[in-house]
């Protein structure tokens, strides 16, 4: 297809196109004259992959170009490539240097451990939980994971993860990753502040009726 077909169908603009050509962020197209190049199906599930990342990741170019060097790179082993795309959407978190960061970090790693779950040892997600612990701690709130654990384990290993063609385009596989974890995760958070309401609203009406 032509680069006007390619902007057509992938609702994305010849500009930006040539953009993303220059940039190394698309695989450039066949060369049929000096002027001309023939685009592919390939050519739209990288262009699906940037928009996920750009528009729904709300990935920064630089982080967008890091994923996109792990899906090009084939030697990279599959869970490799899609723990880089996992990581870049989470923010950046600095340990903090006092005895309260290492109590909730040595917390999170002894629950990872109790879980059995695969997570290595520098996976920034470790350092993202014990930030929270603290911050809850510091509130005066009640750190009891138990129940989040479940949903997460639940969702993840009976939804989430049936989504991701492990078998199929690399470009695929790193889009439905992004996809689902960004919206799955705004989904779930929406529902979780609706029953909060509703349940807010089922309290105050017992209490009305009973007079308290």
């Amino acid at each position: 297809m032509r680069i006007s077909e390619l902007s057509a169908r992938s609702d994305v603009a010849i500009p930006t196109i040539k953009y993303y050509l220059r940039e190394g962020m698309l695989h450039p197209g066949e060369q049929t004259a000096a002027t001309r190049a023939e685009y592919d199906e390939s050519h739209l599930r990288r262009l699906r992959l940037i928009r996920a990342l750009l528009e729904v990741g709300r990935l920064p170019v630089a982080a967008i170009k890091q994923v996109i060097a792990a899906v090009d790179d084939e030697t990279l082993p599959i869970h490799r490539m899609l723990g880089i795309a996992h990581y870049a959407l989470g923010p950046v978190v600095e340990p903090e240097q006092d005895e309260e960061w290492r109590t909730a970090r040595a917390e999170v790693d002894r629950l990872i451990d109790e879980l059995g779950w695969t997570v290595v040892e520098d996976a920034p997600t470790r350092d993202e939980l014990a930030q929270t612990v603290v911050r809850m701690r510091q509130l005066g709130l009640r750190v009891d994971l138990a129940p989040y654990v479940e949903a997460a384990r639940k969702l993840v290993t009976e939804v989430e993860m049936d989504t991701i063609p492990f078998d199929g385009p690399r470009d695929a596989a790193v889009e439905a990753l992004v996809l689902g974890t960004v919206l799955y995760g705004k989904a779930f958070d929406t529902l979780r502040r609706m029953a909060q309401e509703s349940e807010s609203a089922r309290r105050v009406g017992q209490r009305q009726r009973s007079g308290r």
